[in-house]
């Protein structure tokens, strides 16, 4: 009967144990190759984010440039108004950069009122639809200076060019007092979509 040794005992050992191990890499090998698979994917998923835009045929003109008015003096001019967005929005119109001196805008009768037909420069073909402000300047700007607070004008749906003419008409009221002689009055006309 063969004497094993200390020595010899840890040589098996160290011999033994990469064996066990190589053996069952061996066994899992050929057990992975031997099992049933399948998958299935859903492929190319992609995201991309709705548009509001809005943009006007001013080309960065002021509707208005009245000099010099005296009481009955007045004008009108149109405005397009174009929504080119994918998302359904509302369309508020506000005041900005308001500034008077001599409390002349509380003596300018605004009217603006919304159609199709028209734009800047003319308003011929115009076809009112609805009044969006009738009143003096000073409340117009007072009322309606932000989104949050402007005066409604339509609902574009997001599924196309959608376009309103708006025709703006000023008048400096015929008892405006001596008091507003010399005086100004400023402000933007702002139209601004968020999606609804």
């Amino acid at each position: 009967m063969p004497k094993f040794t200390r020595r010899s005992s840890r040589i098996a050992t160290a011999i033994a144990l990469p064996a066990a191990v190589v053996a069952a890499g061996i066994l899992v090998s050929t057990s992975s190759y031997a099992a049933f698979s399948d998958t299935t994917s859903n492929e190319q998923n992609s995201w991309r984010a709705g548009t509001v835009q809005l943009n006007d045929d001013d080309a960065g003109r002021a509707l208005f440039t009245a000099g010099n008015a005296k009481p009955g003096d007045g004008g009108t001019n149109c405005i397009a108004v174009t929504s080119t967005g994918t998302l359904a929005s509302q369309v508020r119109l506000y005041a900005a950069d308001f500034t008077q001196s001599e409390g002349l805008a509380d003596h300018l009768i605004l009217r603006v009122e919304q159609g199709t037909g028209g734009g800047y420069g003319t308003c011929n073909g115009f076809t009112g639809e609805s009044t969006v402000f009738d009143g003096r300047l000073s409340g117009f700007a007072g009322a309606h200076s932000s989104f949050g607070s402007g005066a409604a004008t339509w609902n574009p749906s997001g599924a196309g060019s959608e376009a309103r003419t708006f025709r703006i008409s000023w008048k400096l009221a015929d008892d405006a007092p001596n008091t507003v002689q010399g005086g100004t009055a400023s402000t933007s006309f702002v139209w601004e979509a968020q999606n609804s």
